[in-house]
């Protein structure tokens, strides 16, 4: 079931080394069908290189399996929770990549510098706050879910306005359109946290982007009033 989404997933997950996102098997990516709400993703601590169609997992939106012979990625429980919370959303990636996990180590979100941050994300990148220790006890991939759509509603984040999130101690997510999207998004997450990193370190006090160019340089790509592109 679900043969197309099956290898869009494997795909999307097989583009994480290709773009210098993974090392070893830590990451995954997953998709979701909007006519069933059944959700793909890789299989739990796969090589990405040995993966195949037939290693996709499939799940309900529940995340329990409905097909797949391996063990889904340990972080499904996080996948669910924003599927459930950002209905809008139809894929996921979950990564350890170097410069936005440095600062989700030091639980921070990465400030709107310039336009290349403007044309994807608007404003800073939120960071969620530190889990505690009962929370880590108890489901603790579907409370990481939960702590991210709580940081949103938080500052009223908008989801399709701002397509990733740094976990606390942890590491990036980022979502799309679809799992394609969703990596596209991860990729451009890490080139503006070392973009951000390097230029506060030649700049240390350096304040936000004007709100004036945020708003210009995002809404000229996202929205009804976009412009940007072919259309």
């Amino acid at each position: 079931m679900l043969e197309t989404l099956k290898k869009e997933v494997l795909t999307a997950n097989q583009e994480l080394p290709r773009l210098g996102l993974v090392d070893f098997t830590w990451g995954n990516v997953s998709g979701r069908d909007p006519a069933t709400g059944s959700i793909v993703i890789k299989p739990s601590g796969v090589p990405y290189e040995t993966m195949a169609v037939g290693d996709m997992v499939v799940v309900d939106a529940e995340g329990r399996v409905i097909e797949g012979r391996l063990r889904p990625s340990s972080d499904l429980p996080t996948h669910v929770e924003l599927y459930r919370h950002f209905p809008s959303i139809g894929g996921i990636v979950h990564t350890h990549s170097s410069w936005a996990t440095v600062w989700a180590q030091a639980c921070r979100g990465i400030p709107a510098l310039g336009t290349t941050h403007a044309d994807y994300f608007y404003g800073e990148i939120p960071c969620t706050r530190v889990l505690a220790e009962a929370q880590t006890a108890d489901r603790y991939e579907a409370r990481t879910g939960l702590a991210i759509v709580d940081r949103f509603r938080e500052d009223n984040i908008d989801p399709e306005n701002m397509p990733a999130v740094l976990v606390a101690n942890h590491g990036p997510f980022a979502w799309g359109a679809d799992a394609s999207a969703a990596v596209h998004n991860a990729a451009v997450l890490e080139l503006v946290a070392r973009m951000a990193m390097l230029s506060l370190r030649i700049a240390p006090d350096l304040p936000p982007m004007p709100q004036h160019l945020l708003d210009k340089h995002f809404f000229r790509k996202h929205g009804p009033g976009a412009y940007y592109g072919q259309g």
